[in-house]
């Protein structure tokens, strides 16, 4: 198949020699003629020596043998240039491409100045930004989760060693089972992430009252608050809120958003709202705790991350996954999750939003 080159050259040619053929029938027929009717002299001009009107052709034909060539050359020229210029171009955008692919997503495609190619330059240097983002995650999330296991096998290792050299009683081995449990929730916790990413989260949705859900997740957890001396209050709506939804995955945001909240808590206690308007049922889970720094509200749904705790003058204890797998949960339902805060020592708010319409699309 011939290169895009010889045939955007071929293409400008042939228009050229087409243009040029047409042009001189057209004047080879219409010159002499009207060159009689028009020419003065006895008559009006009409009737002229046939010698005259041989030369006025002959010099027309003359004229345009030189215009058709010189057209043609300068077309082909043309041709040749432009062609040239758009397979720079596209080079440029095929070196671009292929440095993307071996992993290079530093690499930046110069802009060309067609628009139509700009379009293409601008959507895969946008392209090679999201691929890094992503690379970068991928490699923060392997020396993350390299660090969530590192302390549990430390401990580990350090009480097997201890019972085997006799420092440790057997009875120890409780601690290494504790740890090992740790290890396997983190495990599940990952698997769950990795689902709730890539949109592959198993869920059985039926009918489910969410106000009813939420007073039954409270109860489970109000020992809890008691035992912390806050309180937690349920402020129910005055119809019942039915969403198609997976109750499970529900319960478990809920239990993360009341879990968090407790964590958080010193002084106070937490109010939840249910809500319904026409097409979202909300859930707001509001506290009197710590609170948030602006730079934290979205930061806190990062896998990993976690907000230095006033109270214990450390990082909170969790796996720093359980947001992000709430609002996977969330948005696998067709919901979002979302948090927001006055300020440190203003207490956070969490709003679950659910739609209540049983023709929303649910990802399985």
């Amino acid at each position: 198949m011939p290169s895009l080159t010889t045939r955007l050259f071929v293409s400008h040619l042939l228009v050229a020699v087409v243009g040029a053929l047409v042009t001189f029938a057209v004047v080879r027929v219409a010159a002499p003629a009207l060159f009689e009717e028009r020419a003065p002299g006895p008559g009006g001009g009409r009737g002229r020596t046939s010698p005259l009107r041989e030369v006025v052709a002959d010099a027309v034909t003359t004229a345009l043998l030189l215009g058709v060539l010189a057209g043609v050359i300068a077309a082909a020229a043309l041709g040749l240039l432009a062609s040239r210029r758009l397979l720079r171009s596209l080079r440029s955008v095929r070196s671009g491409t292929r440095a993307i692919a071996t992993g290079d997503y530093r690499h930046r495609i110069p802009v060309p100045p067609e628009s139509e190619l700009a379009a293409v330059a601008a959507d895969v240097n946008d392209l090679a930004i999201r691929l890094a983002d992503t690379e970068a995650r991928r490699v923060r999330l392997l020396s993350e989760v390299a660090h969530e296991m590192r302390t549990p096998l430390t401990v580990i290792d350090g009480y097997a060693e201890g019972v085997l050299d006799g420092v440790f009683a057997p009875a120890e081995l409780v601690q290494i089972e504790a740890e090992v449990g740790r290890l396997r929730r983190l495990a599940d916790d990952l698997s769950t992430l990795s689902r709730a990413e890539e949109g592959r989260l198993d869920l059985h949705p039926t009918d489910v009252d969410l106000s009813d859900l939420v007073g039954q997740v409270t109860a489970r957890l109000r020992p809890q608050f008691d035992d912390a001396g806050l309180t937690v209050t349920v402020h129910p709506p005055s119809r019942p809120v039915v969403v198609w939804a997976d109750a499970d995955r529900l319960t478990q945001v809920l239990t993360n958003l009341l879990g968090n909240a407790l964590a958080a808590t010193e002084t106070g206690g937490v109010s939840i709202d249910v809500t319904a308007g026409r097409d979202v049922a909300t859930v707001t889970v509001a506290d009197t705790g710590e609170g948030l720094d602006p730079d934290d509200v979205e930061r806190i749904f990062e896998r990993f991350y976690r907000v230095p705790s006033r109270r214990r003058g450390e990082h909170d204890p969790g796996s720093g996954i359980g947001l992000t797998i709430s609002r996977g949960i969330a948005r696998a339902h067709g919901g979002d999750l979302s948090a927001d805060s006055a300020g440190r020592g203003h207490g956070s708010r969490f709003t679950l939003q659910l739609p209540i319409r049983g023709d929303h699309p649910i990802r399985r």
